[in-house]
């Protein structure tokens, strides 16, 4: 560790000041400042003797890198630092965060309510994998109404789950009145904060109990590797609710040994959750990667302020153009979710969210087609700026009714804005709704276009019609695969 005698995670710092320093290590035989990449599989120990005692989990030291590294444990610390948790837990990628988040909780039988509007690729883990293996997920219709979650408890409920931007359409809950709801039920919330990263929100500091991210995005900022994270607040009291979550109160070895609560105190879900569930499962993050990301943490408020400073620029033009039916920016004042973003966003609501053309799908393809700075690809969070149209890609898999109910509309064009220069992605922007403009000058009223992915047909109006669009499915397309799973 640094020098200091303060500890970090408890506000002696400030958040750059400890995105910098927390959890890191100087390398005692060579004094190298940055903390080394240790790529080893195992670790070696001294003695028969003491094999035994690190199995036995007497002295704490290292076993095995899927359970633990020195590389990945001070990325662990500064991003427990950071979210002002307890642990933290490394792994593979995003959705295998969620995945054992969820698992160090649920097992079959049991049943858990989460907020509509999610990445979609979380859906569909929920909806079909999820299933498999007997667990049950039920979404309410308005996660603003509290007594819509209430009617919704079974006996077999065990958690709350949500997003804190949602992806891609930024309506955001009260995370505060989710949590006073799921701490009067004796139920764990669970919140996915990949969209808002620490810096613009701590949701442990609200009441949520367990923060998952894609670390993939915007912790490490810059698209060149993939990880996830579970962060446990350690404020939910395991040992009171035995019946729910016997994992935590079932003496480890035998009936004279502790439970996970009398070894691990406020730290046990996180203990189970990397040695029962992780650890066991695989989903381990290499080395390499854990020393990528904290490359990127080092940066992440730099990034995100100008992240966001740029989408509500970006979003302010939006609105303006008249070929745009909405915007979705909780940063805008005319944004139905903006007294929650004043409320828990002081420094801005994150730079993914989308915009509706009303010329539905032949205008968003023009768009993308036209765009030179921002990369057409499915990712977000990174340092370009990138677009993507969901209804053809991520959201592909669902019908046109499905698509719609979610405001998934064929016009619907998904931004993920960058850290370049404001008047550089603007410009671009600008290009592309000029190159939109001419071709409406030049062209036919309505134009037929094929959606390759869901074989369907849109009629699309002419311009200045309103947002409605006449839609015919013709053949009950297979999407691809993958686009269920992109970002």
């Amino acid at each position: 560790m640094t020098t200091t005698t303060q500890a970090y995670g408890e506000d002696n710092f400030g958040f750059t000041t400890e995105q910098v320093h927390a959890g890191e290590v100087v390398d005692g035989d060579v004094g190298a400042r940055i903390t080394p990449i240790y790529l080893t599989a195992g670790f070696v120990f001294d003695s028969f003797d003491h094999a035994q005692q690190r199995f036995a989990g007497h002295d704490g030291g290292l076993v095995y890198t899927r359970y633990a590294n020195p590389t990945n444990t001070a990325v662990e610390a500064k991003i427990t630092a950071l979210e002002r948790g307890v642990d933290s837990l490394l792994v593979a990628s995003g959705q295998a965060a969620i995945t054992v988040a969820l698992l160090g909780i649920l097992r079959s039988g049991d049943h858990f309510l989460s907020t509509p509007s999610l990445y979609e690729g979380s859906k569909t883990l929920f909806r079909e994998n999820f299933e498999r293996l007997g667990i049950e997920v039920e979404f309410v219709d308005d996660p603003h109404d509290i007594a819509d979650w209430k009617r919704r408890v079974r006996p077999n409920t065990r958690a709350v789950y949500g997003e804190t931007i949602p992806n891609p359409k930024n309506d955001l809950i009260d995370i505060g009145l989710i949590a006073e709801f799921a701490r009067e039920e004796g139920l764990p919330f669970v919140i996915d904060s990949t969209a808002s990263t620490p810096y613009l929100i701590r949701p442990i500091e609200h009441g949520a109990n367990i923060v998952v991210h894609s670390a993939s995005k915007f912790l490490s900022g810059h698209g060149a590797s993939l990880a996830g994270v579970v962060v446990d607040g350690g404020n939910f009291d395991w040992a009171r609710y035995p019946e729910k979550f016997p994992q935590f109160s079932t003496p480890i070895g035998g009936p004279s040994s502790p439970t996970l609560t009398e070894k691990f105190g406020n730290k046990a879900y996180l203990e189970y959750t990397r040695t029962i569930i992780a650890g066991r499962l695989g989903p381990t993050l290499s080395p390499l990667n854990a020393f990528l990301l904290q490359q990127g943490l080092e940066t992440l408020s730099l990034r995100v302020d100008r992240h966001s400073r740029n989408s509500l620029a970006i979003a302010t033009w939006l609105e303006s153009q008249p070929e745009v039916t909405s915007v979705d920016y909780p940063g805008l004042a005319s944004n139905p979710s903006h007294a929650i973003a004043t409320k828990y966003y002081p420094r801005g609501t994150g730079s993914v969210f989308g915009f509706t053309l009303a010329g539905g799908q032949a205008d968003a393809r023009t768009i993308i087609d036209s765009l030179e700075l921002f990369s057409r690809m499915s990712h977000m969070g990174d340092v370009r700026s990138l677009v993507l149209h969901p209804g053809t890609t991520s959201h592909a898999h669902l019908s046109a009714d499905e698509r719609y109910r979610l405001g998934i509309y064929d016009g619907l064009v998904r931004l993920s804005v960058g850290i370049e220069d404001e008047a550089d992605l603007i410009a671009d922007l600008e290009l592309a709704f000029t190159k939109l403009r001419a071709s409406r000058a030049g062209g036919a009223g309505h134009v037929a276009a094929t959606d390759h992915a869901a074989d369907e047909f849109y009629s699309v109006p002419e311009p200045g019609a309103d947002d409605v669009l006449a839609v015919s499915s013709t053949v009950a397309g297979s999407p691809a695969l993958t686009a269920r799973f992109s970002a």
